[in-house]
């Protein structure tokens, strides 16, 4: 057994965070690695010593195997711990650590290198007789030989990269011609976001549940599983909401599913943590998906229902100790969910969403793993997942209300989030009957993206009240001796503040008229509510409108107030005395959605181009997004070029619109 006293972590975030808890808690002395945009951010803060390791691009800084295990040399770090995603499923980073005779706190480079490439893993499961979806994941990698192979198992069929996870590189094919594009498509994803172009093709299973088996294993033979977590409710085939158990799990398919799990396990010498994936059908048959050779996001309900700390587990192991546990001693108690708060628009096909955090202001109610804070960024040079928020409860439905109120009381302003769609999802019938699948997003909301209605007459009545508030706080710093009590007092009648906000292309005239001091009439046409203001103190208020108490977080940008709400974010911006609203540009400027690395232009001046059409191809937050012509038209100017990094609201060209288009928008 090799004792660890100092522990590099090898990423960043949230992770990075959870990691050093653990070891801090253990008395390790722990090392942040960080990029040129993480200088300040709360992993390096928290570390005992933290070393720079390059620009912002992970591919200059976190992928950089050798300037990682150089820091390590040169803290004295006797371990390395790699989070997940980055290096903490490459073969090549396990091989250098060990070369260097550093402890890399995960399994070997043969688990690794096998289970890392969907291709080769496949092949050793269905050798080691374990459940397996049909498909292709032989050598040639020809297109015409994929194409041939997708026409033999049909459609519906998945086309996935060999290599990496997190649903990169991936695309469902409901129609054989649509094959070949999206073969390109996957490969290219796949090379930029892991070097790899191999693909594998597999029949899509239709409304399955995604279940995962969290498994553990030491140096010396003994291997045992941890019971499985249900991660079906997925965007972009990448995960949303976790919990454990699953809701339509037995005790015999559980037996069955843990035991393939160990034998997936032994068959690649594993040890550490891991979670081999399967998916489960409506009949009860289950197929191996995957198995990820790290600790997993969602590791954090497996810790609830079992009342383990995996990542001392991992450091545990890692250091050459025996488990110290058996199947025997697993059991699991009550039911603990996880959801996955990304800084995205859901309402804009879940479009990751970046910039300065305002406010960050995490529940009290609930646990909550984080890598923000207060004053921080949302970089768009890595993923878009910036907490995840835990709760535990006797049973499924205790979690899920737990969650709910714990979501309630979460804040982030500044980039968009999909906080409101979350709650949303808690509550759909669906998933309160514990009958989410993998279908549950489109299914419930379309293929049009998250429309969660737009903001009523509660939400601009709250937010009146304590803009008229926030004014008049302003107004009283700013004058000298007038007693705070006099604060919505007139001699000379009722007082009103008058705001305009604006609602959708129009605006919205809202009056606040002050009965009594903290008692207010609001008024916008024929809507009234009665609003009281019964406390306001830092980003906090409550109110009661109309008889109902509402609970606000709020953050106070001059003009523009964010409010977060039981379960609405509302963001307005007073317009009064502002003169005119510019228009952005119509639909014939096309500009960057976000900041990002402009991968191709499918398009040259003087093409024409119908609405829909392809345009280009922008690679932001570690996924590839297509531009599409909002309009019918002519490419006029090309502004932007391929290969290079814009910023958001960036032109990248634009379009003449044919004249047709031009009445029909009129």
């Amino acid at each position: 057994m090799t004792r660890i006293s100092t522990l590099l972590v090898a990423n960043r975030g949230e992770i990075a965070c959870r990691v050093m808890r653990t070891a801090k808690a253990q008395g390790m002395r722990t090392v942040a690695v960080y990029s040129d945009a993480d200088a300040d951010a709360p992993h390096v803060k928290m570390a005992d010593d933290a070393v720079r390791i390059g620009p912002a691009p992970v591919n200059e800084s976190y992928l950089l195997v050798d300037t990682i295990i150089q820091a390590a040399k040169d803290t004295g770090a006797d371990a390395v711990h790699p989070g997940y995603g980055f290096l903490s499923e490459n073969a090549t980073f396990s091989k250098a650590c060990a070369e260097a005779d550093i402890i890399f706190v995960g399994p070997p480079e043969k688990a690794i290198d096998v289970m890392g490439d969907k291709a080769r893993s496949k092949r050793a499961m269905i050798a080691a007789g374990v459940p397996c979806v049909p498909g292709y994941q032989d050598d040639d990698q020809s297109d015409d030989r994929l194409i041939s192979e997708a026409k033999k198992i049909g459609v519906p069929l998945m086309v996935k990269a060999a290599a990496g996870g997190g649903g990169r590189g991936m695309r469902l094919v409901h129609d054989l011609a649509d094959v070949p594009n999206a073969i390109k498509l996957a490969r290219s994803e796949a090379e930029n976001a892991f070097g790899n172009g191999e693909l594998i093709l597999e029949k899509a299973i239709i409304k399955p549940r995604h279940v995962e088996i969290q498994v553990f294993a030491d140096s010396h033979g003994n291997t045992i599983h941890l019971g499985e977590r249900d991660c079906s409710v997925q965007r972009r085939h990448q995960k949303v909401i976790e919990e454990a158990p699953c809701p339509v799990m037995t005790p015999e398919l559980r037996e069955q599913m843990g035991a393939a799990a160990v034998e997936a396990a032994k068959a690649v010498d594993y040890v550490g943590a891991g979670t081999v994936e399967f998916l489960l059908d409506q009949s009860g048959a289950f197929y191996f998906l995957e198995m990820n050779t790290r600790l997993q996001v969602e590791h954090p309900v497996t810790e609830e229902v079992t009342g383990l700390d995996l990542v001392a587990l991992q450091l545990k192991v890692a250091s050459g100790d025996f488990l110290g546990l058996e199947q025997q001693d697993i059991s699991l108690s009550g039911h603990a969910m996880e959801v996955r708060l990304y800084a995205e628009d859901p309402a804009d096909d879940f479009l990751p969403s970046t910039g300065p955090v305002h406010l960050w202001k995490p529940s009290t109610v609930a646990r909550v793993d984080s890598g923000i804070e207060t004053g921080g960024e949302v970089s768009p040079f890595y993923d878009s997942m910036v907490a995840k928020i835990i709760t535990h409860g006797a049973t499924r439905d205790e979690a899920r209300r737990r969650m709910i109120k714990a979501l309630s009381k979460t804040a982030l302003f500044g980039p968009s989030t999909n906080r409101d769609f979350l709650i949303d999802a808690l509550d759909r019938p669906d998933f309160v009957d514990g009958k989410a699948t993998t279908a549950f997003i489109a299914k419930n909301y379309g293929e049009d993206g998250v429309d969660l209605g737009t903001h009523d007459f509660t939400s601009y009545a709250i937010a009146a009240v304590l803009h008229h508030k926030l004014r008049q706080q302003a107004a009283h710093r700013l004058a000298l001796n007038v007693n705070p009590e006099m604060l919505d007092w007139s001699n000379t009648g009722a007082l009103e503040t008058v705001v305009q906000y604006a609602d959708g292309e129009d605006a919205r005239t809202v009056h606040v008229h002050v009965d009594r001091p903290g008692h207010y009439r609001v008024s916008a046409g024929e809507e009234l509510a009665e609003v009281i203001l019964i406390s306001m103190t830092g980003d906090e208020a409550k109110l009661r409108v109309d008889g109902r108490t509402v609970e606000a977080i709020y953050y106070d940008d001059h003009r523009t107030l964010h409010l977060a709400l039981p379960s609405r974010s509302v963001t307005v911006t007073d317009l009064t005395g502002i003169s005119a609203m510019e228009d952005a540009g119509g639909g014939g400027t096309v500009v960057a959605p976000m900041h990002g690395l402009l991968l191709e232009i499918l398009v040259e001046e003087g093409a024409r181009v119908a609405k829909g059409d392809k345009l280009a191809v922008l690679e932001a937050m570690k996924m590839q997004h297509e531009i599409l012509a909002e309009i019918d038209g002519t490419v006029e100017t090309i502004a932007a070029s391929a290969g290079v990094q814009i910023a958001a609201d960036d032109l990248i060209l634009e379009i003449a619109a044919d004249e047709e288009s031009e009445e029909a928008d009129g």
